[in-house]
């Protein structure tokens, strides 16, 4: 009687490869049966091994009656834990690296009863998406975590959440979150199919998914959206987008989104519309002089100086009258540098990270044009470029707009400004021809969908807004 029992708990002894986590403690109750508790003492709360298990065991509510199914008499014992009954070494297995305990009976039965240990991070403001105004709770590693955030603020029977398990290795509980009834039934299908569709080990962070479910990957633009934000996703899941939620990392995506989406942040909504709408053109501004502002430099300074006034041509001249290497040169370098020192300034801790991108900046630039290397207009250049990479609201479209910088800086470098509207002419192309979950990227513009333009470039007040929603549900 007692051998299927002993062979079940040395298959997962030998399945886990005798791990020294691995617990296994037997216990004869009112000798009739013996039975045998299993954890990952790594991974589970040791206290409630001792409150739930061993104490439901050692004093049951009600003693094991003969003839009683012990399956039974168990959901009895632990009725204060939540529990759940499993068959089979590969059962028990999953069971155990999830953090539970199991209870194994003599044979291939057995219980497995929740004892989790619960280790993490506290809710805190995101550290790279600050506000001046609006909720500062950032998700969590914790995917259970972050739902309760999402359900805090939408508390909607409409919300769906579907979970699922990727990963063959490293099995990520990743869950699939949109609104019923407002959410496009095809996306959410789409979503779906991508996710199941996912073949691979692990899944360690959102960015894994993001590189099996996207349309296109020989791009530079992101076509999820990425936050640590619970009231951003709330408002994206309200206008008919999903979300993903991985369990392991703060960062929730969410789809499917278009370029202008990128220049608006959930703080739009916290502000009143005109100073919104101020802000928001602000943001497109930065873009275009993050992109344009090195590679018309380039093109002016080495091709075209006969568009500026003579005054100032004759002061750009006499500033690289010194300077040893071309215009072209000058600019690469001087780029290069300063994104060498971001990246320093994000890699280094945080205490001296800051002060060594600035100080080494400004050490930098200052030392280089007073010793006759780079001209002070190309310093100023970098640091307008810089500044306006920084406005950026999305991590991910601030590295495309980098990427571009360095394009348009080679396309000016050999055509001058016939080059940078050759670049301009194949990035609306790039731009036109993008899909993110089969969308548009260039909507509103490409298709033109003029009922959309009134929250792409402007944004409207809210009685607008509601108005316009009653027209089109009428």
């Amino acid at each position: 009687m007692d051998q299927p029992m002993q062979s079940l708990a040395a298959v997962i002894k030998q399945r886990l490869n005798d791990s020294p986590d691995l617990v296994i403690k037997t216990y004869r109750m009112q000798e009739l049966i013996e039975l045998t508790c299993m954890y990952l003492c790594t991974i589970t709360d040791q206290k409630l091994v001792d409150e739930l298990v061993v104490s439901g065991l050692l004093t049951p509510y009600f003693p094991l009656q003969k003839g009683q199914d012990p399956i039974d008499w168990l959901m009895t014992a632990f009725k204060q834990a939540d529990i759940k009954e499993v068959t089979g070494a590969d059962s028990c297995i999953e069971e155990l690296l999830e953090g539970q305990c199991i209870v194994a009976l003599p044979g291939k039965r057995a219980v497995s009863v929740n004892i989790r240990k619960q280790e993490q991070r506290s809710v805190a403001e995101p550290g790279t998406e600050s506000v001046v105004r609006g909720p500062r709770e950032g998700f969590v590693e914790d995917c259970s975590r972050n739902i309760s955030l999402i359900r805090k603020r939408l508390k909607s029977e409409k919300l769906t959440i579907e979970e699922m398990i990727i990963g063959s290795e490293s099995r990520t509980k990743v869950c699939l979150l949109y609104m019923r009834g407002i959410a496009d039934a095809g996306l959410i299908d789409e979503f779906r199919k991508r996710l199941n569709a996912i073949q691979t080990d692990s899944i360690l962070e959102s960015a894994y998914i993001e590189e099996f479910i996207q349309d296109k990957s020989r791009t530079p633009f992101p076509q999820f959206m990425s936050t640590e934000r619970p009231d951003a996703i709330v408002a994206k899941l309200l206008e008919g987008q999903a979300a993903i939620i991985t369990d392991g990392t703060p960062n929730v995506l969410t789809g499917p989104i278009t370029f202008f989406q990128s220049f608006s942040t959930s703080e739009d909504y916290y502000q009143r519309a005109d100073i919104a709408t101020v802000l928001r053109w602000l943001r497109m501004l930065a873009f275009v002089i993050s992109v344009f502002t090195p590679s018309l430099y380039i093109a002016i300074a080495c091709y075209h100086q006969d568009l500026l006034p003579s005054s100032m041509l004759a002061n750009l001249a006499s500033q690289r009258e010194g300077v040893p290497f071309p215009g072209v040169a000058e600019a690469f370098g001087m780029m290069v540098i300063f994104e060498i020192l971001r990246e320093a300034g994000l890699r280094m801790p945080r205490i001296s990270g800051q002060a060594i991108s600035i100080v080494g900046a400004l050490v930098l630039g200052q030392a280089a044009v007073e010793a006759g290397i780079v001209s002070a207009a190309m310093v100023i250049v970098v640091s307008l470029t810089a500044i306006a990479n920084f406005v950026a609201p999305n991590y991910g479209f601030g590295i495309a707009q980098r990427l571009l910088q360095f394009g348009f800086m080679g396309l000016a470098s050999v055509l001058g400004l016939f080059g940078v509207m050759c670049g301009v002419f194949v990035l609306l192309i790039h731009l036109v021809s993008l899909r993110s979950l089969g969308v548009p990227y260039f909507a509103p513009m490409a298709p033109i969908n003029l009922s959309n333009w009134r929250d792409t470039f402007i944004r409207t007040n809210r009685p607008s807004m509601k108005r316009q929603r009653r027209k089109g549900n009428a």
